[in-house]
This record gives structure tokens, C-alpha cells and sequence, in this order.
């Protein structure tokens, strides 16, 4: 449970964090970045039964101060530009059944900060969880960057290393032979 990627702390309870995306003809489950830009269902499942007494929010906002993985709570406090940048909100509830489900539709592919709000019923103290993740398969295109830029060093790699007595039949020089 330590190691699970998907555990989120809010304050100093825990709780199970993932999506479901229809891709294709398939559902993708995630737990960090949501592959498509598609309709997603986020689901919060509480690890600690307290959490069923407290009011609970959960907020997705647009990364646009490229704020990323290191994103924290003091760092979303310091916006003045949160409700404008928040792209969804499902307002404070209890969910004694110990599950929050969360849907939305993304229209573009980006830099997301998800934030679980709760709060403590008698002591009005509030605990959350601020987490990043992306959306629409954003890695995949520096993968694909990566690899022509590895593709392009190597394509110049043969073409100018050969000229400087590489192994290379175009420019080896040739020896007159002793005949005897």
C-alpha cells in the first residue's frame, strides 16, 4: 500500500484515486494520466472510515503556472486566478458509503492539478490532497520526439563519420597491389 501510485494522502488520511476512459471499445483504467481526451470518471475510494463523516470536495484546475508534479497546497492557495482556472468543481458532500465519484468530459489535452478537499466535521479543520497528472497522451510525444532526434543523430552519424575512414566501400582507398 506504501509503494501504490494511486494512494493519495489527504492530510493524514489516505484514500484510493483512479479514472476510467472509454478508449475506443475499451475502458482504460489510470491512476496518474488520463490517455484521452474523453469523458472521464475519477473515483476517490476512503482507506480511513473517518473520511465518511467529513464534507468532501474535489476540484480539477487547469495547470496554467506550469506548476506540475511538485505542485502543492500553498502553491494553489497563492492563485488568484483559481476559480477562473478551475475547469471543475463537485461541491462539498458526505459519502458514507466511503466513495466519491467524480465525471467529466476534457475538450483538450494538457497539464491538469486535481485537489480533494475535506473537512473535519466538529473541528472544522480542513485536510487535502493536491495532485498533477496529464491528459491526452502528452508523454507519447516527446517519446516520439525522442526517438527521430535519435533516429536523425544516427542517420548523421553514418553519413559524415563514414567520410573520416569509416568502414564505408564509397571512400576506402585503394592500394596498388605488388605484382611479383
Amino acid at each position: 500500500m506504501e509503494n501504490d501510485q494511486c494512494v493519495i494522502k489527504i492530510g493524514f488520511l489516505k484514500a484510493h484515486f483512479f479514472g476510467y476512459q472509454r478508449v475506443s471499445d475499451d475502458t482504460q483504467e489510470f491512476c496518474e494520466d488520463a490517455p484521452a481526451v474523453t469523458e472521464s470518471i475519477f473515483v476517490v475510494e476512503y482507506l480511513h472510515d473517518y473520511l465518511k463523516e467529513m464534507q468532501v470536495d474535489f476540484r480539477i484546475i487547469s495547470d496554467v503556472n506550469s506548476l506540475g508534479r511538485f505542485a502543492n497546497w500553498q502553491d494553489i492557495a497563492a492563485l488568484k486566478t483559481l476559480e477562473r482556472d478551475t475547469v471543475y468543481f463537485l461541491p462539498p458532500a458526505v459519502y458514507p458509503n466511503g466513495t466519491l465519484r467524480a465525471d467529466y468530459l476534457f475538450e483538450q489535452a494538457g497539464d491538469y492539478i486535481g485537489i480533494v478537499t475535506a473537512v473535519h466535521p466538529e473541528k472544522k479543520k480542513t485536510y487535502r490532497a493536491v495532485f498533477y497528472f496529464q491528459v491526452g497522451g502528452y508523454r507519447y510525444k516527446y517519446i516520439a520526439l525522442l526517438v527521430a532526434l535519435l533516429l536523425l543523430v544516427q542517420i548523421l552519424y553514418w553519413f559524415f563519420g563514414s567520410k573520416k575512414g569509416l568502414p564505408n566501400s564509397r571512400y576506402l582507398k585503394t592500394r596498388p597491389t605488388d605484382r611479383t
